[in-house]
């Protein structure tokens, strides 16, 4: 991925709603009598159980899944001492990062208090707010003190992610990378660099695990702490256990393991050669670890390696851990996050990366065969599997350990409410992004001197997800880079119309009328269409000179789609090509169709179409649950419409019997799985959570996916179009540069798969 611009980390923040976090409502509040129970009168029932009984406060308040972000940003990571306000974009990012692993919801509250009596009591005075508190960003030996009087001083769960979080992620990768090089823990030299909040936790819990003491190394700015150095205090002291110093060259000789959380550059190829055999380097350091993985890598074949990076195998990353940790610890009422949490933890995180690799995880990394091994021994950030391996084990960890208050009785029922409380939500455009960035496609922007699709071509390109290709008035296209200083190096800008691609444009000419002659063209015809940027795109993409092709933000979808259809054409098995909206709920991706293409199809057609988006659907490592609807439900109000679902859902289970679908049903019984189950428990949809919806013709489709767009919080990717041989997406008039780059994605996706 190219480095992210300033002014569009700054576009990223400021857009729409300032900042990145929001508080919505979880209760109706339409109505007086709603109002009047979401204040007074009504709230005062709740405030006198409370006074009662604190432990209420789980019940009728939203403490129980409440965590604050809190800190003085004094230490705020790559930053430094930058103060609370400046601190808030990254508070806010954490919170984010909480919401959507593990559904967890978050206030950011910025101190500005650098003394740490005066953080302490005003962390104590807020807290009955919340059910736990992530401490982020304070500096140390601070923070050693702040967490340490807190986690003494109040009965919720508190955990410094700084402090904790590198070092159960490192210590579940330490385990495995020990069992890879076959060594014990208790047998291996240690070498630290770096001695701050992160590798004095690091170190404390490698010794927990059985590391020893005397086999730690741990070096700071100044060098190795030994017994000679003086006013060294607390955690310091504690791992200055060595009569003498030595440098950092000479600590690394016959090392087993080096753990680095200093600054880039400063282990040396030689330094990684004198190590042990199978010597284990976590080199930490972001964005330029203390050594680079293909540094490490071309001394030694047999160096078992983790960065902090994600475009190197093994990343140390902390979103393993906080979201899921918070989630058991919240889960069973938990009045500390103790170590034995924080083992149950890494050994979770330790066997997960042993586990069968899920096939939506290999394909959202590109990466087909994921065993363990030396180059995966940490699991993914985006395997599903986190929230259920992790959460529980922590959970049962505080009950085991006696601090659990609400112990979970039902583990399977808990299983499966987590694997529910996130669906797939946006994780279907993180894997979309993912995949695409492992395979980047050739992509054919045909509206390249229009604003928004230029800047949709230059996101895509630094996103690493495409290689665009502009289509365009060049002049214009040049003014548009200039003007918003974009940057496109090597991008191939195409002016259909110039005299320079006259030879191209005969080519194409002459290879579309082959397959037009006898549909009504003639070659001079062929010549002239060939000047229109939909046709001369649409020949690149047939002619193989790109792989995809995205158009229509600024033109009439029908416009786009006639050359779409006569130059690439339906695939073998296709009778009719359609369009698939695909929104992005809480809830998971709901895929809507055909909203873009077929006005009145018929039952016979539905039923062919049905089967074409679930094969569709499938490729995004999704399982269909159908459900065609109507203004009926099973023949309650028969009618033109109703009768052709009921038929087409008749034919569909003949044709395609092991597709989960129903029909004809009217949507608020397809999506509302208790009303289903009170009315038509005999539904093959009963019980199931439909995600794909088929309307009955192109009037309920559009309109359908165009209100939910309008009324609801759901992100809107599509039209995307299913049918065609090669990859070729219309866009919707008036499309987003979000929206844009979604498409590209699909469309890379898309590629990758025909």
């Amino acid at each position: 991925m190219a480095k992210i611009k300033k002014q569009d980390a700054l576009d990223y923040h400021a857009m729409g709603k300032p900042g990145k976090i929001e508080v919505i409502p979880t209760k109706p509040y339409s109505s007086q009598r709603d109002l009047s129970l979401a204040y007074s009168p009504g709230v005062a029932e709740p405030c006198l159980r409370i006074a009662e009984n604190p432990e209420d406060a789980y019940k009728y308040t939203s403490k129980a899944n409440l965590v604050a972000v809190i800190s003085n940003g004094t230490a705020v990571l790559g930053l430094g001492d930058i103060g609370p306000l400046a601190s808030k974009p990254v508070m806010e990012g954490k919170g984010l990062l909480f919401k959507i692993f593990a559904d967890i919801d978050v206030f950011d509250i910025e101190v500005d208090a650098s003394d740490p009596e005066l953080f302490i009591q005003t962390v104590k005075a807020i807290a009955p707010t919340f059910g736990g508190i992530n401490l982020e960003d304070i500096k140390a030996p601070e923070a050693f003190e702040i967490e340490e009087r807190l986690k003494a001083e109040l009965n919720i769960p508190i955990m410094h992610d700084d402090q904790h979080g590198t070092a159960i992620i490192s210590s579940a990768a330490l385990i495995n990378a020990l069992e890879l090089a076959n060594k014990r823990i208790q047998d291996v030299k240690i070498v630290i660099s770096g001695a701050g909040a992160s590798a004095m936790s690091c170190a404390k819990l490698y010794c927990s695990l059985g590391a020893k003491l005397e086999n730690i190394y741990m070096f700071d700015s100044k060098g190795l702490l030994n017994k000679k150095r003086t006013n060294l205090e607390g955690n310091k002291a504690m791992f200055a256990n060595h009569e003498n110093d030595i440098s950092l060259i000479d600590a690394m000789e016959g090392a087993d393991v080096f753990l680095g959380l200093s600054k880039g550059g400063i282990v040396s190829k030689d330094m990684v050669k004198s190590m042990a055999a199978n010597p284990i380097v976590f080199a930490l350091a972001n964005p330029d670890p203390e050594i680079g993985y293909k540094d490490a890598t071309s001394v030694r074949k047999d160096v078992i390696m983790a960065t902090g990076r994600s475009d190197h195998p093994n990343q140390v990353n902390n979103v393993l851990g906080f979201p899921f940790i918070f989630r058991g610890a919240l889960d069973v009422r938990a009045t500390t996050i103790n170590e034995e949490m924080k083992l149950a933890a890494v050994h979770a995180i330790a066997a997960l990366a042993k586990e069968s690799v899920p096939d939506e995880v290999s394909e959202a990394y590109g990466e087909k065969g994921i065993v363990f091994g030396r180059e995966q021994f940490i699991p993914k950030p985006l395997d599903p599997r986190l929230i259920y391996y992790v959460a529980p084990a922590v959970a049962k960890a505080a009950m085991d350990s006696g601090v659990a208050k609400y112990p979970i009785k039902d583990w399977t029922a808990y299983e499966n409410e987590l694997k529910k409380r996130l669906g797939l939500d946006n994780k279907l455009v993180r894997n979309l992004t993912e995949k695409a960035e492992k395979n980047p496609k050739r992509i054919v922007f045909a509206e390249a001197d229009h604003y928004k699709m230029l800047k949709a071509a230059q996101t895509a390109m630094e996103e690493g997800v495409a290689q665009p290709i502009l289509l365009g008035r060049k002049e214009r296209v040049l003014k548009l880079i200039e003007e918003f200083n974009m940057e496109f190096p090597d991008v191939e800008i195409i002016d259909p119309k110039s005299d320079e691609e006259l030879a191209r444009r005969e080519r194409y000419a002459q290879s579309f009328f082959e397959m037009r002659k006898r549909k009504g063209f003639t070659a001079y015809e062929a010549k002239k269409i060939m000047r229109e940027r939909n046709y001369f795109g649409a020949m690149m993409v047939h002619e193989g000179d790109a792989d995809g092709m995205i158009s229509g933000a600024t033109r009439n979808y029908r416009d786009v789609l006639k050359p779409a259809l006569q130059v690439i054409g339906k695939q073998k098995d296709v009778d009719r090509v359609a369009g698939m909206y695909i929104l992005v709920t809480k809830k998971g991706p709901l895929f809507l169709a055909d909203t873009t293409v077929n006005f009145d199809p018929t039952a016979e057609e539905i039923a062919d179409m049905t089967n074409q988006i679930a094969k569709t659907i499938r490729k995004f490592k999704v399982t269909p649950r159908i459900a065609l609807l109507s203004y009926s439900n099973f023949g309650s109000s028969p009618g033109k419409d109703a009768d052709k679902m009921a038929k087409a859902t008749r034919i569909i289970h003949e044709k395609y019997p092991t597709l989960t679908v129903d029909g004809e049903i009217q949507a608020n019984f397809a999506l509302n799985n208790e009303m289903m189950l009170d009315k038509f428990d005999f539904s093959e949809l009963a019980n199931k959570e439909v995600n794909t919806l088929i309307f009955p013709n192109l009037s309920a489709g559009n309109i359908a996916y165009k209100l939910l767009q309008e009324m609801t919080e759901a992100e809107a990717i599509g039209p995307v179009l299913v049918g065609l041989r090669k990859s070729v997406h219309v866009l919707q008039l008036g499309a987003s540069v979000r929206e844009i780059v979604n498409m590209v994605k699909v469309a890379v996706v898309d590629a990758q798969n025909k």
